[in-house]
C-alpha cells in the first residue's frame, strides 16, 4: 500500500497567456523527478474562475462541445463549452466568447463590447440538457453589466420608445425600462452558478469600471461614463430583481456576474472554492505532506481569492504546508508567509522581457520544481545527518 504521508500535491494555476494550469502541473512533476526526490505525485490543476477553468474542471471527466457565438464586437466565431461527465452540468467560460484575448489591441473598445456571446454558450448548453451551468467570469473584455448575455437570454432592454437596446455598454444610458417576459424558457429551470476571481462590487473606487475598465481599452473620458451607465443599469434592475450595486464579486467580468445574479437568479460564488469542492480537494489534500501550487503573478491581489491562496486555506485547515512559485512575485516575503504560505519563490533566472518569460514559462516551471526538489532532498539529508 502507498504511503500516502509521502504524497506531494502539484496545485497550479494557469499562467494567463502562456501555460495552461493542467500543463503547468506536467512540468511540475518532471522537474520534480528529475531531481531524484522520491515522492508520489497528485497532479491536481486549480483554477479560480479566470483563465483555464474548463480545462481545470473537464480534467475530472466529460466533453468539449464545440458551437458558433459571438465574439465581443459581435462577430459570429468557434467557441466551445463543457460539459461534465453527469451530462447535467456544463462550465462555461466567459472569456471563450466575450474575452480579451479574442481582440487585438487595436480593437479594445469597452463602450461597444459585449457579453452576448457568453450568453448563447448558455442556451446551447441548456439545449443539450444542462441543467446546472457554471460560468467562470474572469478574462472579459466587457463592461457592461452582463446585458448582452441576458439579451442573448431573451431578456429585452429597451428604450423610452419601446426599442431593444444594441450590444454594448454605451446603449445603457438610453436603457429605459427591463422585460423579463421573453426570458428563454429553457433557462427558467437552470442553476446558474457564477464562479468569481474578485470580490470587487459594481460601482465605486474598487468597481468594475474604475479598476478594470482602462485595462480593457477605456479612456479615462470614459471610465465615469462606463461608471454612470452601470449604475443606471443596476438600479433600474434592483427594481425587477435583486439589489446587487454593493455586492462582492458582483463587478467581475465587467459586472456579467453582477447581471446574472440581479436578472437571472445565478448565485455568486468564489471560483476557487468552488472549482476545488468540484475536484475533490480537501480529501487530497488531507492524504498529502505538502502542497505545491504556482501562478504567473503573486501580488497582494492573489490574496484575495486566487487559485493559489484558496488551495492555501484548504491546506491550513489539514495542516499541510504550502509553497508557492510564480513567474514574478510583487511583494515582501513576510507579505506571503503571514498569509500562511511556506515559502514562495519566482522561477525567473533574471531580468528578462515579458514576450521571452511567456515563450518560456513551461521550461522555467519545470526548472523551478527541479530546485525544489533539490532543495528538499538537501533538507532531508541535513536531517538525517543531524540524527546521526
Amino acid at each position: 500500500m502507498t504511503n500516502m504521508t509521502n504524497t506531494i500535491i502539484l496545485a497550479p494555476n494557469a499562467f494567463k497567456g502562456s501555460l495552461r494550469a493542467v500543463q503547468a502541473a506536467e512540468a511540475m512533476a518532471r522537474g520534480l523527478a528529475d531531481s531524484g526526490l522520491r515522492r508520489e505525485l497528485d497532479l491536481m490543476p486549480v483554477a479560480d474562475g479566470g483563465d483555464g477553468t474548463l480545462d481545470v474542471l473537464l480534467a475530472g471527466g466529460g466533453r468539449r462541445v464545440t458551437c458558433t457565438a459571438d465574439d465581443p464586437l459581435g462577430r459570429p466565431r468557434d467557441s466551445e463549452f463543457g460539459l461534465l461527465d453527469d451530462g447535467r452540468t456544463a462550465v462555461v467560460e466567459m472569456a471563450r466568447a466575450s474575452g480579451l484575448a479574442l481582440l487585438t489591441r487595436d480593437e479594445r473598445d469597452p463602450m461597444r463590447a459585449s457579453t452576448y456571446g457568453t450568453g448563447q454558450l448558455m442556451i446551447k448548453a441548456a439545449e443539450l440538457g444542462a441543467r446546472t451551468i457554471i460560468v467562470g467570469v474572469g478574462g472579459s473584455a466587457t463592461v457592461d453589466g452582463g446585458a448582452g448575455c441576458l439579451q442573448a437570454m431573451g431578456v429585452r432592454l429597451l428604450d423610452a420608445e419601446g426599442r431593444d437596446l444594441p450590444p454594448g455598454a454605451a446603449g445603457l444610458a438610453r436603457l429605459a425600462s427591463i422585460d423579463l417576459q421573453g426570458l428563454h424558457p429553457i433557462l427558467r429551470d437552470v442553476r446558474i452558478r457564477v464562479a468569481c476571481d474578485v470580490d470587487n462590487p459594481v460601482l465605486g473606487e474598487r468597481g468594475s469600471a474604475r479598476v478594470f475598465a482602462p485595462q480593457k481599452g477605456a479612456t479615462p473620458e470614459q471610465v465615469p461614463q462606463l461608471e454612470a451607465n452601470l449604475g443606471h443599469f443596476f438600479t433600474l434592475a434592483t427594481g425587477m430583481g435583486r439589489d446587487v450595486r454593493d455586492l462582492a464579486g458582483a463587478g467581475a467580468a465587467g459586472a456579467l456576474a453582477g447581471g446574472l445574479t440581479a436578472l437571472a437568479g445565478a448565485s455568486l460564488e468564489s471560483g476557487s472554492d468552488l472549482v476545488l469542492n468540484q475536484i475533490g480537494a480537501d480529501e487530497r489534500i488531507a492524504r498529502a505532506c505538502l502542497v505545491v501550487t504556482a501562478e504567473g503573478r503573486l501580488d497582494s491581489q492573489s490574496l484575495g481569492g486566487k487559485g493559489p491562496v484558496g488551495v492555501l486555506r484548504r491546506a491550513a485547515a489539514h495542516n499541510v504546508p504550502v509553497v508557492a512559485l510564480a513567474g514574478e512575485v510583487l511583494g515582501s516575503d513576510a507579505l506571503f508567509t503571514q498569509a500562511g504560505f511556506r515559502a514562495v519563490a519566482s522561477i525567473c533566472d533574471g531580468p528578462t522581457s515579458l514576450e521571452d518569460a511567456m515563450r518560456r514559462t513551461a521550461e522555467a516551471v519545470e526548472c523551478g520544481a527541479r530546485r525544489l526538489g533539490l532543495l528538499m532532498r538537501l533538507g532531508a539529508d541535513v536531517l538525517a545527518g543531524s540524527r546521526n
